[in-house]
């Protein structure tokens, strides 16, 4: 009897010593959106960009990482039509603005996660923009299968910087406003 006691204390040891093990959730690329909303000084533009592939990693119910692929040929407006539509999109993906053609895909790794309050965490990631990668700092609110975040980037630390009043004098009405606002809902 004191030879199961025993075994059954050191099992109980050995179960609360074993670390909770990561579950990856995929993203659903199809389902999740980024919306885009870019402002000057006449009045402001907005679009979306297509979510490539990502995935959220958990321990537990607890938010630990992530990795995410954006697909920055798919970049549009969504606020114009016709000539000025193509015309838009055009300027968005040349090399004044985000470079699609050499620089189709930008990604964000998360690299500290801290919990916030119930369900919401704020995230440390490395964002990788047009080759240049910065840190950035934002809050994600997650669900059993979703997550939801709204932060704004400084286009200039990724070398954007057409427009940018930072940069140019001169400009006036033609000002574009250094950052550019996202809305992201996932879905996994």
């Amino acid at each position: 009897m004191k030879n199961l006691k025993s075994i059954a204390l050191a099992l109980v040891v050995v179960l609360s010593t074993v670390s909770i093990s990561a579950q990856t959730k995929k993203v659903d690329a199809t389902k999740s959106t980024i919306h885009w909303v870019g402002k000057k000084v006449t009045g402001q533009h907005e679009g979306t960009v297509n979510l490539k592939d990502g995935k959220l990693v958990f321990k537990g119910k607890k938010l630990a990482g992530g990795l995410f692929n954006v697909d920055m040929t798919s970049l549009t407006s969504t606020d114009l039509t016709g000539e000025y539509l193509g015309k838009l999109n055009g300027h968005l993906k040349s090399e004044d603005f985000f470079g699609t053609e050499k620089f189709p895909t930008s990604t964000l790794v998360f690299k500290k996660v801290v919990a916030k309050s119930a369900n919401v965490y704020t995230v440390t990631g490395d964002l990788t923009i047009k080759g240049k990668t910065n840190s950035i700092t934002f809050d994600l609110a997650t669900t059993a299968n979703s997550a939801t975040t709204a932060l704004k980037i400084d286009r200039t630390k990724y070398d954007i910087k057409y427009g940018s009043g930072s940069f140019f004098d001169n400009l006036g009405d033609k000002a574009i406003s250094d950052e550019f606002e996202l809305t992201v809902a996932l879905k996994f």
